[in-house]
């Protein structure tokens, strides 16, 4: 193997670079079926910038007193690779941390899943540093290991994503037809730790955005309550979640059997043994690893916020700023494309800036991202509903029950666009007096 990894094993049918190694998940970086054509009419700030966002991100890029505060915090001292070597060590060594507990968990199904899930972390910390400071390394070892990455952290995620889907469609069908009682704030969790969706409906929970719910979630949820008079749902709500739950957890099975044959591949060895090269040694440092910090990082970072500057311009927030505006309701790829490639790009400047300045992490970022996290998990649910309606020979009453589904999981797509906004858009000044 040679130093920094370069020696990673790399299959005949794997493309070695590009949007599938940023965080593992099926939709591809850069230029999303869509963006283009949603409308864009919300405001903007003095200085042009789309809905009153600076090009720049609000961060620190340190000062010479700060070179004494901790890694990743001063930046006039040190040069690029130093940086970015200190930031990749730290999440190597996490990744190594993780594979080991998941090693030892065993029969732990529980301390199995969260070993996953951080491994998924710190992986996709990887790859997406390696994608925005791309120029500062060897570029050819970078896309190698990020496509690695992002197999691996995809890998993992598909049994996660069908647990935590096939658990919030039951619990919605069950509040759907009035026969369950909405889950304390203290239950479980789903995919990434996040609470569950009827956990989330209340104030500054951490699965949601500290602002007030849509009243499209509010008002779905308070007629979802109430005993179904016609039975028309009931009639076909057993049916449509013993459908759902035979077809999820199928997904489930295949996914955790594909989770353990990656892990057992030869594939999976290359990986981790370049992980662990990298989580002592400096990675293969391009030629501008020499400049200083504080004149490479910076550009880099606030390129990545200005490319979600750009993307988020282009959806329709004055309209989702409206509770029902009915235009989440239609189950469209192309409608959903580009919100899910702004969850990506928040990602991405979240990441640079950790690297940057960790200690002055933007919060709105982080509130952001946790409302198109519930979005993409609306929609993939709702996909879901509709996949199921689409068996053949399934009774009218079951069509009926999985349509209401669908409906009820557009309408938070709905909603969590609708907290999006809240988070990212200019909030009026407040009126005294």
């Amino acid at each position: 193997m040679t130093p920094g990894g370069a020696g990673v094993a790399q299959r005949h049918d794997q493309q070695t670079g590009g949007p599938a190694g940023l965080i593992g998940i099926g939709y591809e970086f850069g230029g999303a079926r869509g963006a283009r054509s949603a409308v864009v009419d919300a405001p903007r700030a003095e200085d042009g910038s789309p809905h009153g966002i600076s090009p720049r991100p609000l961060m620190t890029h340190g000062t010479a007193d700060d070179d004494a505060a901790g890694p990743g915090t001063g930046l006039t001292t040190r040069t690029a690779e130093e940086v970015l070597a200190g930031y990749l060590h730290r999440q190597a060594a996490e990744f190594l941390r993780s594979l080991r507990l998941h090693r030892e968990s065993g029969a732990d199904a529980e301390g199995a899943g969260d070993a996953a899930r951080q491994l998924r972390r710190a992986a996709r910390r990887i790859s997406a540093t390696l994608h925005t400071y791309r120029p500062l390394t060897e570029e050819a070892w970078a896309d190698q290991l990020r496509a690695e990455l992002g197999w691996l952290s995809g890998t993992l995620a598909r049994e996660q994503a069908c647990a935590a889907r096939r658990e919030r469609l039951m619990a919605a069908l069950q509040r759907l037809t009035g026969r369950g009682e909405r889950p304390d704030h203290g239950g479980p969790e789903d995919r990434g730790g996040r609470p569950k969706r009827d956990q989330r409906n209340g104030r500054g929970h951490a699965g949601r955005p500290a602002v007030a719910p849509s009243a499209v979630s509010e008002a779905a949820t308070d007629a979802a309550t109430e005993p179904d008079p016609d039975g028309a749902l009931a009639a076909g709500a057993a049916r449509a979640g013993a459908l759902l739950d035979r077809q999820l957890t199928l997904a489930r099975t295949r996914a955790h059997s594909s989770a353990l044959q990656a892990l057992g591949s030869s594939r999976f060895h290359a990986v981790a043994d370049s992980v662990a090269v990298l989580a002592s040694e400096a990675p293969p440092a391009g030629k501008n690893g020499e400049l200083p910090a504080v004149e490479a990082l910076p550009p880099l970072a606030d390129q990545a916020h200005r490319r979600l500057v750009e993307a988020v311009a282009t959806l329709p927030l004055s309209r989702a700023g409206y509770p029902y505006n009915a235009a989440a309701l239609a189950a469209d790829q192309r409608q959903d494309a580009p919100w899910h490639q702004v969850r990506m790009l928040v990602r991405l400047s979240r990441y640079a800036q950790e690297v940057i300045a960790p200690e002055d992490a933007e919060q709105r970022l982080a509130e952001a991202g946790r409302a198109l996290e519930w979005h993409r998990d609306a929609a993939e649910a709702a996909a879901a509903a509709t996949a199921a309606a689409r068996t053949p020979r399934i009774a009218p009453a079951t069509a009926y029950a999985l349509g209401v589904l669908h409906a009820d999981q557009r309408h938070e797509v709905e909603a969590a666009r609708f907290a999006f906004g809240r988070v990212w858009l200019p909030r009026p000044p407040e009126r005294t007096g």
